[in-house]
């Protein structure tokens, strides 16, 4: 906001705005017990100083300075927490590393800048402090005097002279004395408000903490959040870690994200009633400060939508009275607003990949019912009619028709455990590498006709990632067999040595040329892929008898 916008600001609340505000009363609060503390702080330094000094050659000088020094930053605890009175809420800077002996220690708080900065601001505070206390008084002596004229102005016990000649006053200039006194009382106000101004810019800048920690802060705060949205398993939880990192780096006492209607998605912070304040009318990635209530506020637009849509809401910053934010806060905060897009963002994008996937799934099984279950369920129904048709007339064709009906229903069954199986994320885990070899084959004999020989034995020591390699370089050998093999038969083995896995399988096809393929097709070079991505090897063998392929995986060690 302009010192024009302000202006108008102020002169829309009225004149009696800095006398109504709790915070002018605060303020003069402050500056009342600044003096005092000032000559506490400056006697106490002074002192131990002198003292320290004068005294250095005995034992106990060195320990008088050494108490000075930390004086330095206690006493900047003390007014900081003084400082509460005109809105601030500092946090205390780490003046030395953790205490590991005098020595370090004396090294750690000569070397921070914060020291320096702390006791400049003990230096100033008396002098400043003096000079409030002389405007205050002044100001408060001329209104008391003005309001309080028509008690005291033209009593004869209270002549007025002017150059030795008594003066006469009347009704007007009762009036117009206290007019004076209303107008500097008004005047007072303005001053304290002038001198809270004053009083927060210096504390701010000698008190608050160095722009290398903020910096530091805020760092940290980025690479948080980013950590947080990478895990991705809560949008909820994320949205909130983020207000509440950049809450704790910035000097803000509440950051809260709007939802696009204005509504508050998370917040961090004290609460306020500022939070339901109208959400600015931004374009996406766009900053406002602005101020509301005696309090400052800053809303940052989140970045549009990944699809060209929107802002995906506000981030809106609450600052508490006499404190704004430098333009370095503002571009952190416009980064955790990056944050926070990203996170709806990529929240969204996950949304819609579920639901398409679902609806990919879906499809895939509507295709594999209508080619395996329906089909054997269409053939189970012609089956029963001709059973019950030829019943009375043809023993032999209706046992025939029946013995049809069962082998199709036990397909059926079959196939139908099979996509149960397969549409479980979880299934080669729970069942293991035999039963979900085992449940394959059954599916390929009731879907295609072959006949599946499997020797699969007890379930081998593999990793999770070998098992999921196995089985799906099985399901890709057993495809292609179905595919390009035209065999009757199918040999499946798997078969434990002492430090390898071996699984085979095996057809009666008419085989190929494995040189006149080179490196194999798409599926040859998916399977020996997934074999050498879990320390495994492929070979195909294949001739006019039929085509074998074998994967090798490393046996895991079993544990005790």
């Amino acid at each position: 906001m302009s010192a024009r916008e302000e202006l108008r600001e102020v002169r829309r609340e009225g004149l009696l705005s800095d006398l109504r505000d709790p915070l002018t009363w605060r303020t003069a609060l402050y500056v009342l017990l600044a003096f005092p503390a000032g000559v506490l702080v400056m006697g106490l330094l002074s002192a131990g100083t002198v003292l320290g000094v004068l005294s250095l050659p005995l034992l106990f000088g060195a320990a008088l300075l050494l108490g000075a020094l930390w004086l330095v930053g206690g006493l900047a605890d003390v007014q900081r927490f003084l400082a509460r009175l005109l809105g601030l809420h500092l946090a205390r800077p780490a003046l030395s590393p953790a205490y590991t002996g005098v020595l370090p220690w004396l090294r750690g708080v000569l070397s921070d800048a914060a020291t320096y900065r702390a006791l400049l601001f003990h230096v100033a505070q008396l002098p400043l402090a003096l000079l409030c206390w002389a405007v205050l008084a002044a100001l408060l002596t001329l209104a008391l005097a003005g309001l309080s004229a028509p008690l005291w102005l033209g009593q004869p016990h209270l002549p007025l002279t002017w150059k030795g000649a008594a003066v006469q006053t009347g009704g007007l200039a009762r009036v117009g004395a206290g007019v004076a006194g209303l107008g500097a009382l008004l005047l007072l106000g303005g001053v304290l408000n002038l001198m809270r101004r004053v009083w927060t810019r210096l504390v701010l800048a000698l008190l608050s903490p160095d722009q290398e920690g903020a910096a530091r802060r805020e760092v940290v705060a980025l690479r948080r959040a980013a950590g947080r949205i990478a895990l991705g398993d809560d949008l909820q939880a994320t949205l909130q870690e983020i207000v509440r990192q950049a809450r704790a780096a910035s000097t803000a006492q509440t950051v809260l994200l709007l939802s696009p209607v204005g509504l508050q998605r998370v917040g961090s912070g004290h609460e306020s009633p500022l939070a339901t304040a109208p959400a600015s009318a931004l374009a996406p990635g766009e900053a406002r400060v602005w101020a509301e209530g005696g309090m400052t506020l800053a809303d940052l637009a989140l970045p549009a939508g990944a699809e060209g849509g929107g802002s995906g809401g506000t981030l809106r910053a609450i600052y508490p009275p006499g404190l704004r934010p430098s333009g370095d806060e503002l571009a952190f905060l416009a980064s955790m607003a990056d944050h926070a897009a990203t996170a709806l963002q990529a929240a969204d994008l996950i949304e819609r990949a579920s639901l398409r996937a679902g609806e990919q799934e879906r499809a895939r099984l509507a295709r594999e019912l209508h080619d395996s279950v329906a089909q054997a369920l269409y053939g189970i129904s012609l089956g029963a009619k001709t059973a019950r048709a030829t019943l009375d007339k043809d023993t032999a064709r209706t046992q025939a028709s029946l013995d049809y009906t069962i082998r199709l229903a036990e397909g059926g069954v079959s196939e139908m455990k099979a996509l149960l199986f397969s549409l479980r994320p979880d299934a080669l885990e729970e069942g293991g590498l035999v039963a979900a070899l085992s449940q394959h084959a059954h599916a390929l004999e009731a879907r295609h006709g072959l006949r599946v020989h499997a020797t699969l034995n007890a379930e081998p020591p593999l990793s999770a990632e070998a098992q999921a390699a196995a089985y799906r370089v099985a399901q890709e050998a057993l495809h292609n067999v179905v595919k390009h093999a035209r065999a009757s038969q199918v040999w499946l083995a798997l078969e434990q040595g002492a430090a390898e896995v071996r699984l085979t399988v095996r057809d009666d096809g008419r085989g190929f040329d494995p040189q006149a393929q080179g490196r194999g097709t798409l599926g040859q070079r998916s399977m020996r892929e997934r074999a050498a991505g879990v320390g495994g090897s492929l070979s195909v063998e294949s001739g006019a008898g039929g085509t074998t392929v074998t994967l090798r995986l490393p046996a895991q060690a079993e544990t005790p």
